[in-house]
């Protein structure tokens, strides 16, 4: 009789035991789904999705080291679009020049002044040349700061009659300046000077 209490005791130890155990083991299985399910919450509230064409598209964030050359890239692309592309107009020059002049320094005002002492728009509008150019390629160093660029383009001075092409190449560095409307990209065009414009095809 003894023996069947002590078995019994035992039994009762055995499924206290056991039901301990799973108590702690549902504890846990169900802290760490509540965790993993906030968690995807938050992880679906920071995404970000962007309407383009009808059509949503998530966007993500990313470190500026990442993508830092390609948005060096396109605002030396930028500078020399709004610098070069210009219409025999002088309210058009005189916005794409404050466009250029908003993403570099003195060194590009410098050489606007010059071209506009030189008569060179003047020339522009009163021979209804149109300019245009097209970025081939830029170089970057991004292992020294200011990052040094090289650019190299395709000029194109459009006449009523033919089209003289030259071929562009300048270099310059950029620092770091903070983001703003005229300046997206946050950088700022410094020693900015050209190597070579010459003649690739002449009229």
């Amino acid at each position: 009789m003894f023996t069947q209490f002590k078995n019994i005791d035992t039994a009762f130890r055995h499924i206290k035991t056991f039901s301990l155990f799973l108590i702690v083991a549902c504890i846990l299985v169900s802290g760490f789904a509540i965790y993993k399910s906030f968690e995807m919450v938050r992880s679906a509230n920071a995404k970000i999705y962007i309407l383009a064409n009808g059509k949503a598209i998530e966007a993500f964030s990313a470190e500026r080291k990442d993508n830092i050359g390609v948005e060096i890239r396109d605002h030396v692309k930028m500078f020399h679009h709004w610098f070069f592309t210009l219409d025999p107009d002088e309210k058009v020059i005189q916005r794409n020049m404050g466009l250029a002049l908003n993403l570099a320094d003195q060194s590009a005002k410098k050489s606007y002044d010059n071209l506009r002492e030189q008569g060179y728009f003047t020339n522009l509008i009163s021979a209804n040349i149109s300019q245009e150019i097209s970025v081939d390629s830029v170089e970057l160093n991004l292992d020294v700061y200011p990052y040094y660029f090289k650019c190299h383009a395709t000029q194109q001075l459009i006449r009523s009659t033919s089209t003289v092409v030259r071929r562009l190449v300048t270099q310059g560095y950029l620092r770091n300046v903070s983001r703003s409307d005229n300046n997206p990209h946050g950088f700022l065009i410094q020693r900015w000077e050209t190597l070579e414009n010459a003649d690739v095809v002449k009229p």
